[in-house]
């Protein structure tokens, strides 16, 4: 196991300093930057410390990217601490994570034991993780709590919907989980029964100030992807609806892709010219992501309008551009945590044609920041883009109630105040129980 800070660490991302929080005063409602600072007080050079499986790829790297350097802004310790592992530790924990939503998949006791445990006994032996609060995310480091060393308060936190978990995956992960201090969920329904310890629910964020998240002009962002669409020949000035996401089963985008061509066939759209744009991105601990691209390759079927893209060149500035630029946005998961391209996107001022499903519920309130649908039904899906092509005026009203929704709900500010009423209550600053409990 590596941090942040560690000189393996650094050949591949900067040690992350602390910032000046008053940077995000202009994008957060009245009074919430003085608050948190009122909250960190009195935990000054405590340290909170995080643990993962991975600095690239995925919203948790994303996040944790803000939220260690927000924390060192405010006066706390923060570091972040990597589990390391072979190909065969994260085909394994892939399973799980797949399991953990529900989808079958082989494994057997020896994966278990040589595989998963001793791996993360490797990554702990002589590693004690020092903190005064330590929050471990998702199934890859769980077992932590029993085969390494803790030295404080420790949290385990989902990120996946765990509604229709596997029985058996879930049950081997339980008692690791209940020797936790306590568990973070991001909504309520997706506490499971056994756990013995108490849940909290605490939404994922965004950050403002990341180059992704960049509020850009129309005119800026098509200067920022000038260089991306004549790569691929993508013509700007036709209406783009965009997807973004991993390759993956549960991120469906066989259904988007279907429907994008049923909309095709709709006699008043000719004249438009839609194109649907997707984007995804590989990580280091998702293995099945190139298979996924190759069966949306499949699915796509040579179809000139559509543009499948893989690991595109300056990410983050291209995505927040080209979500800016979308006509809408669409993200019909069958599974989801939360979901935090929705937030992105919508926070670009694009609404969003969203599953119901994990937490793109909190995300987009039905015909007010986007549309509600079911993630397999085709025909919905055809019918939304249809009304945002057809009713701009509807479709634009529709932005500005997202961007409002992000800005008071999903923002990493917000995602601090927690981790801030935690802490403090976890380390007897405070008596009273976080407002933000659910079990």
């Amino acid at each position: 196991m590596y941090n942040d800070s560690s000189d393996k660490y650094t050949t591949r991302f900067p040690a992350l300093d602390g910032l000046d929080i008053e940077h995000y005063r202009p994008f957060t409602h009245d009074g919430l930057i003085e608050e948190i600072k009122q909250l960190a007080a009195p935990l000054e050079g405590k340290e909170l410390s995080h643990v993962n499986s991975t600095f690239e790829g995925g919203g948790v790297a994303e996040m944790l990217r803000s939220v260690v350097p927000f924390l060192r802004g405010l006066g706390l310790k923060s570091t972040w601490y990597c589990i390391e592992g072979g190909e065969d530790f994260f085909i394994l924990t892939k399973k799980f994570h797949n399991m953990i939503q529900g989808v079958v998949q082989e494994y057997t006791a020896e994966d278990l034991l040589h595989v998963y445990i001793e791996n993360i006994k490797n990554n702990l032996d002589g590693n004690p993780i020092v903190s005064d609060m330590t929050v471990v995310h998702d199934p890859q480091p769980a077992a932590s709590i029993i085969h390494g060393e803790f030295l404080g308060k420790t949290l385990w936190r989902c990120h996946i919907d765990t509604s229709e978990a596997d029985p058996l995956i879930w049950n081997f992960l339980l008692p690791y989980i209940n020797h936790y201090d306590g568990s973070i969920f991001t909504q309520k329904s997706f506490v499971k029964p056994g756990l013995k310890i108490p849940a909290y629910e605490i939404s994922p964020c965004i950050d403002p100030l990341n180059v992704k998240n960049s509020q850009y002009s129309y005119e800026t962002a098509l200067r920022v992807v000038d260089p991306l669409i004549k790569k691929y020949g993508i013509d700007i000035e036709r209406p783009m609806i965009l997807g973004v996401s991993r390759y993956d089963v549960h991120k469906n985008q066989t259904s988007i892709i279907r429907a994008f061509k049923e909309l095709k066939k709709k006699r008043d759209i000719g004249k438009l010219k839609p194109m649907l744009v997707l984007v995804g991105n590989s990580a280091s601990d998702d293995p099945e992501g190139q298979l996924m691209y190759e069966k949306t390759l499949q699915e796509i079927d040579g179809d000139p309008d559509i543009y499948a893209l893989l690991n595109i060149p300056n990410n983050d500035l291209n995505i927040g551009a080209l979500m800016r630029l979308a006509n809408h946005f669409v993200h019909v998961s069958t599974k989801e945590g939360f979901g935090l391209v929705v937030t992105e996107a919508m926070w670009q001022g694009c609404p969003v044609i969203g599953s119901k499903v994990g937490g793109i519920v909190q995300q987009v309130i039905d015909r007010q920041t986007g549309f509600l649908v079911e993630p397999m039904s085709v025909k919905e899906i055809t019918n939304y883009m249809h009304y945002f092509l057809l009713n701009p005026q509807e479709r634009d009203q529709m932005s500005v109630n997202a961007v409002e929704h992000i800005r008071h709900n999903f923002l990493i500010p917000n995602l601090i105040k927690k981790y801030l009423l935690l802490m403090r209550f976890l380390l007897n600053v405070d008596k009273k129980t976080p407002y933000f409990r659910i079990q």
